[in-house]
């Protein structure tokens, strides 16, 4: 009888919403240092989980006077996190009300087998890589943006209006260096060139790779806060770079470039054979 009423075994009853409560605290911290990690913000993260644990710990101890002090600080922690986490906020609040929010996790490797439901773009990639490849050949500096199921436009600042059809033509004069339009981002969707020389915010990933300039920082910035592809084509080297998912694939020789650049709209191509 004393087995059932050890307190040990009372301890241990856990109900399936515990699990589910559990679960969501963890992708929700999950996805906090997912957006954080890489920018100097990831040492102030951890070093106020740290603080949280060790005031945890302090209070299971019940050492009340250290507990009263971190238990004070936590407390008027929270405002401060508002201001020093300002952009990370807002990069977390606009991830939980895009439509792609659970579908990212699919992407980040987080409940990688619960999610596995495909977004349904239809982009031909064919002319993008034929002028990609050219303009890597002669140097010619190249930002293109090529939206998902997420509307890049929130993050655009100006640009011109296009709203011409795909064209590998098309794209190679629009960057060309004697272009009015060449400086810029070019904004595709919809198999439609939309807009170009627009402008981006830029990321503040602090583990760029050496040699990366402004237009690798625009892409990885529109890549951290969409779902949109980002194609680099580098002035310096003709080196060729895609960010997607907060991640930046630099320097890709051309055969990896294709497989990188195809493997995202797989879809549209197995459509197509059928």
């Amino acid at each position: 009888m004393e087995l059932y009423t050890n307190p040990i075994f009372l301890f241990i009853d856990i109900r399936w919403l515990d699990v589910i409560d559990v679960l969501l605290v963890a992708y929700l911290i999950y996805r906090l240092y997912y957006i954080v990690k890489g920018t100097s913000a990831i040492n102030i993260f951890l070093g106020i989980l740290s603080i949280y644990v060790l005031w945890k710990i302090v209070e299971a101890f019940q050492m009340e006077m250290l507990s009263e002090i971190l238990g004070q600080f936590i407390g008027v922690g929270v405002i401060a996190l508002f201001i020093v986490f300002q952009q990370e906020i807002r990069k977390f609040l606009l991830s939980l009300g895009n439509r792609d929010f659970l579908i990212g996790a699919r992407n980040s490797g987080f409940f990688s087998r619960l999610f596995k439901s495909d977004p349904e773009v239809h982009v031909k990639i064919e002319p993008i890589i034929k002028a990609c490849h050219y303009l890597a050949k002669k140097k010619i500096g190249a930002l293109i943006i090529v939206a998902r199921k997420s509307d890049p436009s929130l993050f655009i600042i100006g640009g011109q209006d296009i709203n011409a059809n795909i064209n590998s033509d098309l794209i190679v004069s629009i960057f060309q260096k004697d272009s009015p339009l060449h400086d810029g981002a070019m904004i595709v969707n919809d198999n439609r060139i939309v807009k170009a020389q627009c402008v981006l915010s830029l990321s503040e990933n602090t583990n760029m790779p050496e040699g990366t300039g402004l237009r690798h920082r625009s892409a990885l910035g529109i890549a951290e806060q969409t779902d949109a592809v980002a194609i680099v084509v580098s002035e310096q080297t003709g080196s060729l770079s895609i960010a997607h998912d907060s991640r930046l694939l630099y320097n890709l020789v051309p055969d990896l470039f294709d497989h990188k650049l195809s493997h995202y709209f797989d879809i549209e191509r197995q459509k197509k054979k059928h």
